[in-house]
Protein backbone atom coordinates (compact mmCIF):
# COMPACT_ATOMS: atom_id res chain seq x y z
CA UNK A 1 0.00 0.00 0.00
CA UNK A 2 1.43 3.35 -0.96
CA UNK A 3 2.37 5.49 1.77
CA UNK A 4 0.12 8.21 0.83
CA UNK A 5 -3.49 6.14 1.04
CA UNK A 6 -5.71 7.74 3.70
CA UNK A 7 -6.47 5.44 6.51
CA UNK A 8 -9.40 6.29 8.79
CA UNK A 9 -9.40 5.37 12.57
CA UNK A 10 -12.16 2.70 13.43
CA UNK A 11 -15.78 3.54 13.67
CA UNK A 12 -14.81 6.76 11.28
CA UNK A 13 -17.46 5.66 8.87
CA UNK A 14 -20.29 5.22 11.77
CA UNK A 15 -19.04 8.76 13.62
CA UNK A 16 -19.63 10.39 10.00
CA UNK A 17 -23.20 8.63 9.76
CA UNK A 18 -24.30 9.44 13.22
CA UNK A 19 -22.90 13.06 12.87
CA UNK A 20 -24.90 12.78 9.55
CA UNK A 21 -28.17 11.99 11.55
CA UNK A 22 -27.80 14.24 14.55
CA UNK A 23 -27.66 17.59 12.30
CA UNK A 24 -30.13 16.51 9.98
CA UNK A 25 -32.56 15.62 12.79
CA UNK A 26 -31.62 19.49 14.70
CA UNK A 27 -33.53 20.52 11.93
CA UNK A 28 -37.23 18.84 12.21
CA UNK A 29 -39.91 20.71 14.65
CA UNK A 30 -39.26 17.79 17.11
CA UNK A 31 -35.70 19.49 17.91
CA UNK A 32 -37.15 22.69 18.22
CA UNK A 33 -40.18 22.41 19.95
CA UNK A 34 -40.18 26.18 22.09
CA UNK A 35 -39.90 27.85 17.98
CA UNK A 36 -42.72 25.80 17.00
CA UNK A 37 -44.90 25.98 20.01
CA UNK A 38 -44.88 30.26 19.51
CA UNK A 39 -45.24 29.61 15.74
CA UNK A 40 -49.02 27.59 16.82
CA UNK A 41 -49.56 30.62 19.26
CA UNK A 42 -49.66 32.81 16.13
CA UNK A 43 -52.48 30.71 15.21
CA UNK A 44 -49.90 29.39 12.09
CA UNK A 45 -48.36 25.92 11.22
CA UNK A 46 -45.01 25.25 10.71
CA UNK A 47 -43.35 25.34 7.20
CA UNK A 48 -42.96 21.65 7.63
CA UNK A 49 -46.57 21.38 8.70
CA UNK A 50 -47.95 23.08 5.62
CA UNK A 51 -45.57 21.13 3.01
CA UNK A 52 -46.93 18.11 4.46
CA UNK A 53 -50.46 19.16 4.01
CA UNK A 54 -50.01 20.45 0.52
CA UNK A 55 -47.93 17.31 -1.04
CA UNK A 56 -48.59 13.87 -1.35
CA UNK A 57 -47.57 11.90 1.64
CA UNK A 58 -44.20 11.18 1.61
CA UNK A 59 -43.23 12.55 -1.85
CA UNK A 60 -41.54 15.59 -0.32
CA UNK A 61 -37.68 15.98 -1.09
CA UNK A 62 -35.71 18.42 0.41
CA UNK A 63 -32.53 20.00 -0.98
CA UNK A 64 -30.09 22.53 0.48
CA UNK A 65 -31.10 21.25 4.21
CA UNK A 66 -27.87 21.42 6.26
CA UNK A 67 -27.09 24.96 4.60
CA UNK A 68 -25.57 27.71 6.80
CA UNK A 69 -26.24 31.33 6.28
CA UNK A 70 -23.26 33.81 5.50
CA UNK A 71 -21.43 35.06 8.32
CA UNK A 72 -19.30 37.50 6.65
CA UNK A 73 -20.43 40.75 7.60
CA UNK A 74 -21.26 42.96 10.84
CA UNK A 75 -23.31 41.51 13.58
CA UNK A 76 -23.87 37.89 11.42
CA UNK A 77 -20.23 36.31 12.89
CA UNK A 78 -22.65 33.92 15.40
CA UNK A 79 -25.94 34.16 13.21
CA UNK A 80 -27.73 30.82 13.65
CA UNK A 81 -30.45 30.11 11.03
CA UNK A 82 -31.02 26.75 10.29
CA UNK A 83 -31.84 26.05 6.22
CA UNK A 84 -30.89 29.71 5.95
CA UNK A 85 -34.53 30.04 7.00
CA UNK A 86 -36.30 28.53 3.95
CA UNK A 87 -37.22 25.13 3.14
CA UNK A 88 -36.78 24.15 -0.40
CA UNK A 89 -37.52 21.09 -2.75
CA UNK A 90 -39.14 18.69 -4.59
CA UNK A 91 -43.07 17.23 -4.46
CA UNK A 92 -45.78 15.78 -6.01
CA UNK A 93 -49.18 17.09 -5.87
CA UNK A 94 -52.15 15.23 -6.62
CA UNK A 95 -49.50 13.06 -8.42
CA UNK A 96 -47.58 15.64 -10.60
CA UNK A 97 -44.26 17.39 -9.80
CA UNK A 98 -44.14 20.47 -8.49
CA UNK A 99 -41.43 22.52 -6.84
CA UNK A 100 -42.02 24.29 -3.58
CA UNK A 101 -40.32 26.30 -1.33
CA UNK A 102 -41.49 27.27 2.77
CA UNK A 103 -39.87 30.32 4.37
CA UNK A 104 -39.75 29.74 8.18
CA UNK A 105 -40.77 32.22 10.57
CA UNK A 106 -39.41 30.46 13.49
CA UNK A 107 -35.60 30.99 11.57
CA UNK A 108 -34.70 34.80 12.14
CA UNK A 109 -38.57 35.95 11.13
CA UNK A 110 -38.38 34.00 8.05
CA UNK A 111 -35.89 36.92 6.60
CA UNK A 112 -34.38 35.76 3.51
CA UNK A 113 -30.84 36.05 3.47
CA UNK A 114 -28.33 35.25 0.66
CA UNK A 115 -27.93 31.57 0.51
CA UNK A 116 -31.58 30.83 0.85
CA UNK A 117 -31.75 33.07 -1.95
CA UNK A 118 -29.64 30.65 -3.90
CA UNK A 119 -31.55 27.89 -2.93
CA UNK A 120 -34.87 29.61 -3.97
CA UNK A 121 -33.25 30.57 -7.29
CA UNK A 122 -32.13 27.25 -8.12
CA UNK A 123 -35.38 26.01 -7.40
CA UNK A 124 -36.79 28.42 -9.74
CA UNK A 125 -34.60 27.57 -12.63
CA UNK A 126 -35.60 23.56 -12.27
CA UNK A 127 -39.16 24.37 -12.59
CA UNK A 128 -38.29 26.40 -15.78
CA UNK A 129 -35.97 24.12 -17.13
CA UNK A 130 -38.53 20.89 -16.34
CA UNK A 131 -41.68 22.75 -16.87
CA UNK A 132 -43.29 21.73 -13.55
CA UNK A 133 -45.46 24.04 -11.32
CA UNK A 134 -43.84 26.18 -8.87
CA UNK A 135 -45.06 27.19 -5.17
CA UNK A 136 -43.92 29.31 -2.82
CA UNK A 137 -45.38 29.53 1.47
CA UNK A 138 -44.34 32.85 2.49
CA UNK A 139 -44.10 33.90 5.87
CA UNK A 140 -41.47 35.97 6.61
CA UNK A 141 -40.50 39.77 6.61
CA UNK A 142 -38.05 40.18 3.80
CA UNK A 143 -34.53 40.65 2.70
CA UNK A 144 -32.58 39.96 6.06
CA UNK A 145 -31.66 43.29 7.23
CA UNK A 146 -27.83 42.06 8.69
CA UNK A 147 -27.07 40.72 5.11
CA UNK A 148 -28.92 43.46 3.37
CA UNK A 149 -27.43 46.48 5.02
CA UNK A 150 -23.65 45.42 3.29
CA UNK A 151 -23.30 46.32 -0.98
CA UNK A 152 -21.61 43.03 -1.02
CA UNK A 153 -24.43 41.48 -0.58
CA UNK A 154 -26.84 43.54 -2.15
CA UNK A 155 -25.31 44.86 -4.90
CA UNK A 156 -25.42 42.19 -6.92
CA UNK A 157 -29.04 42.02 -6.75
CA UNK A 158 -31.28 39.31 -6.85
CA UNK A 159 -31.57 36.96 -10.50
CA UNK A 160 -34.75 35.13 -9.30
CA UNK A 161 -37.12 38.14 -10.63
CA UNK A 162 -35.90 37.46 -13.98
CA UNK A 163 -36.57 34.00 -13.43
CA UNK A 164 -39.46 34.46 -12.11
CA UNK A 165 -40.90 36.44 -15.32
CA UNK A 166 -39.35 33.69 -17.57
CA UNK A 167 -41.65 31.04 -15.06
CA UNK A 168 -44.97 33.38 -15.87
CA UNK A 169 -47.02 31.89 -18.64
CA UNK A 170 -44.90 28.53 -18.69
CA UNK A 171 -45.71 26.88 -15.68
CA UNK A 172 -48.36 27.95 -12.66
CA UNK A 173 -47.07 29.90 -10.08
CA UNK A 174 -48.49 30.15 -6.65
CA UNK A 175 -48.10 32.55 -3.69
CA UNK A 176 -49.47 31.09 -0.37
CA UNK A 177 -49.30 34.74 2.28
CA UNK A 178 -49.16 32.54 5.42
CA UNK A 179 -47.41 35.40 7.64
CA UNK A 180 -45.68 38.55 7.18
CA UNK A 181 -45.04 39.86 3.65
CA UNK A 182 -43.79 43.15 3.41
CA UNK A 183 -41.46 44.34 1.03
CA UNK A 184 -39.64 41.14 -1.12
CA UNK A 185 -42.58 38.79 -0.18
CA UNK A 186 -45.17 41.26 -2.03
CA UNK A 187 -42.63 41.24 -4.96
CA UNK A 188 -42.56 37.26 -5.12
CA UNK A 189 -46.05 37.23 -4.62
CA UNK A 190 -47.22 39.95 -6.96
CA UNK A 191 -45.21 37.98 -9.91
CA UNK A 192 -47.06 34.76 -9.53
CA UNK A 193 -50.60 33.69 -11.11
CA UNK A 194 -52.42 32.96 -8.07
CA UNK A 195 -52.32 34.71 -4.48
CA UNK A 196 -53.58 33.26 -1.51
CA UNK A 197 -53.81 35.16 1.98
CA UNK A 198 -55.08 34.17 5.61
CA UNK A 199 -57.06 36.30 7.32
CA UNK A 200 -55.63 37.65 10.65
CA UNK A 201 -52.00 36.27 10.33
CA UNK A 202 -50.97 37.52 6.69
CA UNK A 203 -50.27 40.69 4.66
CA UNK A 204 -48.75 42.26 1.96
CA UNK A 205 -47.31 45.55 0.96
CA UNK A 206 -44.58 47.43 -0.39
CA UNK A 207 -43.01 48.14 3.23
CA UNK A 208 -44.52 46.89 7.18
CA UNK A 209 -45.55 49.93 9.83
CA UNK A 210 -41.69 50.61 11.14
CA UNK A 211 -40.62 51.17 7.63
CA UNK A 212 -43.39 53.03 6.82
CA UNK A 213 -43.56 55.31 10.04
CA UNK A 214 -39.86 55.77 9.51
CA UNK A 215 -39.82 57.33 5.67
CA UNK A 216 -43.25 59.02 5.81
CA UNK A 217 -44.41 59.66 9.66
CA UNK A 218 -47.56 57.47 8.78
CA UNK A 219 -48.32 55.55 11.77
CA UNK A 220 -50.69 52.38 10.95
CA UNK A 221 -50.78 48.70 11.96
CA UNK A 222 -49.93 45.88 9.81
CA UNK A 223 -53.64 45.63 9.33
CA UNK A 224 -54.49 48.85 8.19
CA UNK A 225 -51.61 48.51 5.65
CA UNK A 226 -51.66 45.30 4.07
CA UNK A 227 -54.28 43.02 5.66
CA UNK A 228 -56.59 40.61 3.42
CA UNK A 229 -59.01 43.08 3.85
CA UNK A 230 -57.09 45.71 1.95
CA UNK A 231 -55.06 43.80 -0.37
CA UNK A 232 -57.23 40.66 -1.05
CA UNK A 233 -60.56 42.49 -1.14
CA UNK A 234 -60.17 45.96 -1.68
CA UNK A 235 -57.09 46.11 -3.69
CA UNK A 236 -56.91 42.38 -5.55
CA UNK A 237 -53.62 42.12 -5.12
CA UNK A 238 -54.44 38.61 -3.78
CA UNK A 239 -56.81 36.11 -5.40
CA UNK A 240 -58.64 34.58 -2.33
CA UNK A 241 -58.27 35.63 1.58
CA UNK A 242 -58.81 31.33 3.32
CA UNK A 243 -59.69 31.03 7.32
CA UNK A 244 -56.58 29.45 8.14
CA UNK A 245 -53.37 27.49 7.16
CA UNK A 246 -55.22 24.48 5.79
CA UNK A 247 -58.01 26.15 3.72
CA UNK A 248 -55.53 28.00 2.01
CA UNK A 249 -53.30 25.51 1.01
CA UNK A 250 -56.60 23.16 0.37
CA UNK A 251 -57.00 25.99 -2.63
CA UNK A 252 -53.84 25.83 -4.09
CA UNK A 253 -54.48 21.83 -4.61
CA UNK A 254 -57.70 23.33 -6.06
CA UNK A 255 -56.34 25.43 -7.94
CA UNK A 256 -53.47 23.86 -9.64
CA UNK A 257 -55.95 20.53 -10.43
CA UNK A 258 -57.39 23.22 -13.12
CA UNK A 259 -53.59 24.05 -14.47
CA UNK A 260 -51.76 21.84 -16.78
CA UNK A 261 -48.43 21.43 -15.58
CA UNK A 262 -47.16 23.92 -18.19
CA UNK A 263 -47.91 25.69 -21.46
CA UNK A 264 -47.28 22.62 -23.22
CA UNK A 265 -49.71 19.99 -21.89
CA UNK A 266 -53.61 19.55 -21.86
CA UNK A 267 -55.04 20.44 -18.21
CA UNK A 268 -55.81 17.91 -16.37
CA UNK A 269 -59.64 16.14 -17.26
CA UNK A 270 -61.84 15.44 -13.76
CA UNK A 271 -64.85 12.36 -13.97
CA UNK A 272 -68.15 14.45 -15.64
CA UNK A 273 -70.48 15.77 -13.51
CA UNK A 274 -74.16 16.97 -13.96
CA UNK A 275 -74.88 20.44 -12.95
CA UNK A 276 -76.93 20.91 -10.47
CA UNK A 277 -80.59 20.05 -11.05
CA UNK A 278 -82.09 22.56 -10.11
CA UNK A 279 -80.60 25.13 -10.71
CA UNK A 280 -80.27 23.95 -14.20
CA UNK A 281 -84.32 23.72 -14.41
CA UNK A 282 -84.66 27.32 -13.41
CA UNK A 283 -82.52 28.92 -15.85
CA UNK A 284 -85.43 30.26 -18.40
CA UNK A 285 -86.95 32.18 -15.02
CA UNK A 286 -83.50 33.37 -14.01
CA UNK A 287 -83.78 36.39 -15.93
CA UNK A 288 -86.52 39.24 -13.97
CA UNK A 289 -89.21 40.42 -15.98
CA UNK A 290 -88.14 44.13 -15.16
CA UNK A 291 -84.90 44.77 -17.16
CA UNK A 292 -83.59 46.95 -13.97
CA UNK A 293 -83.91 44.48 -11.48
CA UNK A 294 -81.04 42.45 -10.32
CA UNK A 295 -80.30 38.85 -10.11
CA UNK A 296 -77.70 36.72 -9.53
CA UNK A 297 -75.34 35.40 -11.89
CA UNK A 298 -74.29 32.16 -9.56
CA UNK A 299 -77.70 30.75 -10.59
CA UNK A 300 -76.33 30.70 -14.12
CA UNK A 301 -73.22 29.80 -13.24
CA UNK A 302 -74.46 26.60 -11.43
CA UNK A 303 -76.79 25.97 -13.82
CA UNK A 304 -74.25 25.26 -16.61
CA UNK A 305 -71.12 23.86 -14.82
CA UNK A 306 -70.83 20.90 -13.06
CA UNK A 307 -71.95 20.89 -9.44
CA UNK A 308 -69.50 22.00 -7.15
CA UNK A 309 -66.79 22.70 -9.69
CA UNK A 310 -66.52 26.62 -9.98
CA UNK A 311 -63.45 28.24 -8.14
CA UNK A 312 -64.33 31.99 -7.81
CA UNK A 313 -61.28 34.03 -7.67
CA UNK A 314 -61.30 38.11 -6.30
CA UNK A 315 -64.90 37.24 -4.83
CA UNK A 316 -64.51 40.52 -2.69
CA UNK A 317 -62.71 42.88 -5.30
CA UNK A 318 -64.78 44.87 -8.39
CA UNK A 319 -67.63 41.97 -7.60
CA UNK A 320 -69.77 43.32 -10.36
CA UNK A 321 -67.18 40.73 -12.76
CA UNK A 322 -67.28 37.30 -11.34
CA UNK A 323 -64.31 35.28 -12.72
CA UNK A 324 -62.77 31.39 -11.92
CA UNK A 325 -62.45 28.16 -13.06
CA UNK A 326 -65.26 25.84 -13.72
CA UNK A 327 -65.14 21.86 -15.32
CA UNK A 328 -67.95 21.45 -18.02
CA UNK A 329 -68.24 18.00 -18.62
CA UNK A 330 -65.27 17.32 -16.41
CA UNK A 331 -63.16 20.11 -18.79
CA UNK A 332 -61.22 22.87 -17.03
CA UNK A 333 -62.77 26.39 -18.14
CA UNK A 334 -62.57 30.12 -17.53
CA UNK A 335 -65.74 31.65 -16.86
CA UNK A 336 -66.30 35.47 -17.29
CA UNK A 337 -69.59 37.01 -16.17
CA UNK A 338 -71.19 39.72 -15.50
CA UNK A 339 -72.71 40.12 -12.08
CA UNK A 340 -75.64 42.71 -12.19
CA UNK A 341 -76.25 42.44 -7.94
CA UNK A 342 -73.14 45.13 -8.18
CA UNK A 343 -73.07 48.27 -10.00
CA UNK A 344 -75.71 46.12 -12.17
CA UNK A 345 -72.93 44.21 -14.16
CA UNK A 346 -71.11 47.55 -15.28
CA UNK A 347 -67.40 46.92 -15.84
CA UNK A 348 -65.85 49.58 -14.17
CA UNK A 349 -61.58 50.13 -13.43
CA UNK A 350 -60.90 47.11 -11.23
CA UNK A 351 -63.75 45.16 -12.77
CA UNK A 352 -60.93 45.26 -16.76
CA UNK A 353 -57.77 44.55 -14.24
CA UNK A 354 -59.73 41.93 -12.79
CA UNK A 355 -60.83 40.41 -16.05
CA UNK A 356 -57.79 41.26 -18.37
CA UNK A 357 -55.25 39.12 -15.76
CA UNK A 358 -57.83 36.32 -15.63
CA UNK A 359 -57.95 35.76 -19.34
CA UNK A 360 -54.24 36.22 -19.99
CA UNK A 361 -54.12 33.39 -17.04
CA UNK A 362 -56.30 30.88 -19.08
CA UNK A 363 -54.79 31.72 -22.40
CA UNK A 364 -51.60 31.01 -21.50
CA UNK A 365 -52.50 27.76 -19.91
CA UNK A 366 -54.82 26.59 -22.82
CA UNK A 367 -58.01 27.33 -20.71
CA UNK A 368 -61.11 28.11 -23.08
CA UNK A 369 -62.86 31.24 -22.10
CA UNK A 370 -67.07 31.11 -21.40
CA UNK A 371 -68.67 34.49 -21.34
CA UNK A 372 -72.06 34.98 -19.44
CA UNK A 373 -73.28 38.75 -20.97
CA UNK A 374 -75.33 40.99 -19.22
CA UNK A 375 -74.18 44.74 -18.60
CA UNK A 376 -74.99 48.11 -19.62
CA UNK A 377 -71.58 49.13 -20.80
CA UNK A 378 -68.86 50.82 -18.79
CA UNK A 379 -69.13 52.96 -15.99
CA UNK A 380 -68.70 56.61 -16.99
CA UNK A 381 -68.18 59.89 -14.84
CA UNK A 382 -65.58 62.16 -13.53
CA UNK A 383 -65.02 59.32 -10.79
CA UNK A 384 -64.60 56.68 -13.27
CA UNK A 385 -62.59 58.66 -15.44
CA UNK A 386 -60.27 59.29 -12.41
CA UNK A 387 -59.37 55.44 -12.54
CA UNK A 388 -57.88 55.89 -15.72
CA UNK A 389 -60.77 53.75 -17.35
CA UNK A 390 -59.88 54.35 -20.67
CA UNK A 391 -56.48 52.40 -20.32
CA UNK A 392 -57.67 49.54 -17.72
CA UNK A 393 -60.82 48.77 -20.53
CA UNK A 394 -58.24 48.72 -23.32
CA UNK A 395 -56.30 46.11 -21.23
CA UNK A 396 -59.54 43.70 -21.61
CA UNK A 397 -59.69 44.22 -24.78
CA UNK A 398 -56.25 43.52 -25.31
CA UNK A 399 -55.99 40.36 -23.68
CA UNK A 400 -58.60 38.93 -25.22
CA UNK A 401 -57.45 40.39 -28.93
CA UNK A 402 -54.23 38.60 -27.54
CA UNK A 403 -55.65 35.14 -26.96
CA UNK A 404 -55.60 31.96 -29.11
CA UNK A 405 -57.68 30.09 -26.66
CA UNK A 406 -61.18 28.75 -27.99
CA UNK A 407 -64.34 31.29 -26.52
CA UNK A 408 -68.20 31.06 -26.29
CA UNK A 409 -70.08 33.98 -25.55
CA UNK A 410 -73.49 33.97 -24.05
CA UNK A 411 -75.84 37.00 -24.19
CA UNK A 412 -78.62 36.33 -21.14
CA UNK A 413 -79.67 40.01 -20.82
CA UNK A 414 -78.14 43.51 -22.01
CA UNK A 415 -75.22 43.56 -24.21
CA UNK A 416 -74.53 47.29 -24.37
CA UNK A 417 -71.63 49.45 -25.93
CA UNK A 418 -68.01 48.99 -25.78
CA UNK A 419 -69.01 46.89 -23.07
CA UNK A 420 -70.48 43.81 -25.57
CA UNK A 421 -67.62 44.10 -27.43
CA UNK A 422 -64.99 44.06 -24.36
CA UNK A 423 -67.15 40.97 -22.91
CA UNK A 424 -66.62 39.00 -26.61
CA UNK A 425 -70.00 39.30 -27.76
CA UNK A 426 -70.85 39.32 -31.38
CA UNK A 427 -67.83 38.95 -34.19
CA UNK A 428 -65.44 41.62 -33.26
CA UNK A 429 -62.98 38.85 -30.98
CA UNK A 430 -64.30 35.97 -33.26
CA UNK A 431 -65.99 33.83 -30.81
CA UNK A 432 -66.14 29.87 -31.85
CA UNK A 433 -69.91 30.57 -30.75
CA UNK A 434 -71.99 33.62 -29.79
CA UNK A 435 -75.29 33.19 -29.06
CA UNK A 436 -77.91 34.77 -27.26
CA UNK A 437 -80.79 33.93 -24.52
CA UNK A 438 -84.37 35.04 -26.02
CA UNK A 439 -84.08 37.57 -23.09
CA UNK A 440 -80.90 39.57 -24.84
CA UNK A 441 -81.21 43.29 -25.70
CA UNK A 442 -77.82 44.24 -27.64
CA UNK A 443 -77.48 47.86 -28.99
CA UNK A 444 -74.80 50.27 -28.72
CA UNK A 445 -76.13 52.18 -25.31
CA UNK A 446 -78.99 52.78 -23.36
CA UNK A 447 -82.23 53.43 -25.48
CA UNK A 448 -83.12 56.47 -22.65
CA UNK A 449 -79.76 57.62 -22.78
CA UNK A 450 -79.73 57.36 -26.82
CA UNK A 451 -82.84 59.33 -27.76
CA UNK A 452 -82.45 62.15 -25.40
CA UNK A 453 -79.04 62.90 -26.91
CA UNK A 454 -80.22 62.14 -30.39
CA UNK A 455 -84.05 62.92 -30.24
CA UNK A 456 -84.04 66.08 -27.78
CA UNK A 457 -85.44 68.60 -30.06
CA UNK A 458 -88.50 66.24 -31.28
CA UNK A 459 -89.44 65.43 -27.61
CA UNK A 460 -89.56 69.23 -26.51
CA UNK A 461 -91.16 70.01 -29.80
CA UNK A 462 -93.88 67.26 -29.01
CA UNK A 463 -97.12 68.46 -27.85
CA UNK A 464 -96.70 65.91 -24.99
CA UNK A 465 -93.07 65.56 -24.45
CA UNK A 466 -92.84 62.94 -21.95
CA UNK A 467 -95.32 60.42 -24.33
CA UNK A 468 -93.16 61.46 -27.43
CA UNK A 469 -90.01 59.85 -25.14
CA UNK A 470 -91.53 56.84 -24.84
CA UNK A 471 -93.26 56.35 -28.17
CA UNK A 472 -89.86 57.04 -29.71
CA UNK A 473 -88.07 54.53 -26.66
CA UNK A 474 -90.48 51.59 -27.40
CA UNK A 475 -89.95 51.60 -31.46
CA UNK A 476 -86.41 51.70 -30.55
CA UNK A 477 -86.76 48.87 -28.05
CA UNK A 478 -88.11 46.65 -30.83
CA UNK A 479 -85.10 46.27 -32.73
CA UNK A 480 -82.52 45.08 -29.53
CA UNK A 481 -84.00 41.78 -29.30
CA UNK A 482 -82.24 38.73 -29.48
CA UNK A 483 -84.09 37.35 -32.43
CA UNK A 484 -83.84 40.98 -34.42
CA UNK A 485 -79.73 40.58 -33.72
CA UNK A 486 -80.05 36.97 -35.19
CA UNK A 487 -81.42 37.87 -38.15
CA UNK A 488 -79.02 39.73 -39.92
CA UNK A 489 -76.13 37.08 -38.49
CA UNK A 490 -74.74 39.10 -35.93
CA UNK A 491 -74.88 35.89 -33.49
CA UNK A 492 -74.93 32.60 -34.52
CA UNK A 493 -78.44 31.07 -32.41
CA UNK A 494 -80.40 32.28 -29.86
CA UNK A 495 -80.76 29.05 -27.44
CA UNK A 496 -82.67 28.20 -24.91
CA UNK A 497 -81.05 28.30 -21.50
CA UNK A 498 -81.23 24.96 -20.43
CA UNK A 499 -79.08 24.31 -23.70
CA UNK A 500 -76.57 26.79 -22.57
CA UNK A 501 -74.23 23.75 -21.55
CA UNK A 502 -74.71 21.67 -24.36
CA UNK A 503 -73.91 24.12 -26.61
CA UNK A 504 -70.61 25.12 -24.58
CA UNK A 505 -69.68 20.93 -24.92
CA UNK A 506 -70.37 20.65 -28.45
CA UNK A 507 -68.11 24.11 -29.84
CA UNK A 508 -65.15 23.51 -27.31
CA UNK A 509 -65.37 19.47 -28.19
CA UNK A 510 -64.90 20.21 -31.79
CA UNK A 511 -62.50 23.21 -31.68
CA UNK A 512 -58.86 23.19 -31.75
CA UNK A 513 -57.13 24.03 -28.87
CA UNK A 514 -55.70 27.26 -30.17
CA UNK A 515 -55.95 29.71 -32.41
CA UNK A 516 -53.05 30.40 -34.98
CA UNK A 517 -51.45 33.23 -33.97
CA UNK A 518 -52.07 36.45 -35.28
CA UNK A 519 -48.85 38.44 -34.75
CA UNK A 520 -46.99 40.03 -37.36
CA UNK A 521 -43.86 37.98 -37.81
CA UNK A 522 -41.48 40.61 -36.77
CA UNK A 523 -43.33 41.53 -34.01
CA UNK A 524 -41.93 40.45 -30.58
CA UNK A 525 -45.18 41.40 -28.04
CA UNK A 526 -48.17 43.63 -28.12
CA UNK A 527 -47.64 46.81 -25.51
CA UNK A 528 -49.91 46.94 -23.28
CA UNK A 529 -52.12 49.66 -22.13
CA UNK A 530 -51.17 49.23 -18.53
Amino acid sequence: MSNDTPTHSPGATRQAFDDFIVRRDALSDAARPRAIARQHALGKLSARERIALLVDPGSFHEIGALVEPKRDTFDTESLQAPFDGVITGHARIDGRPACLCAFDFTVLGGSNGRIGEYKVERLALHALEHGCPFVMLLDGGGHRIQEGLDSRHFAQGSHYFQTAVALSGWVPTVAVVMGPGFAGPSNFAALCDFVVMVRGTSTLGIAGPALVAAATGEVADKEAIGGAAVQADRNGLADIAAGDDAEALALVRAYLGYMPSNARLSAPVAPAREPDAQAEAGLPAVIPDNPRKPYDIGEVIAGVVDEDSFLQLKPGFAPNLVVGFARVEGRAVGLVANQPLHLAGTLDAKACEKGAHFVSVCDAFGLPLVYLVDLPGFLVGSQAEDTALARRSARLLFELGQATVPRVSVVLRKGYGLGYIAMCGGRSFDADLCVAWPTAEICAMSVEGAVDVAYQKQVNAAPVPAEKRAQLIARFREQLGALHAAGHFGIDDVIDPRDTRSVIVATFARCLPRKANRAWPDKRHGISPI
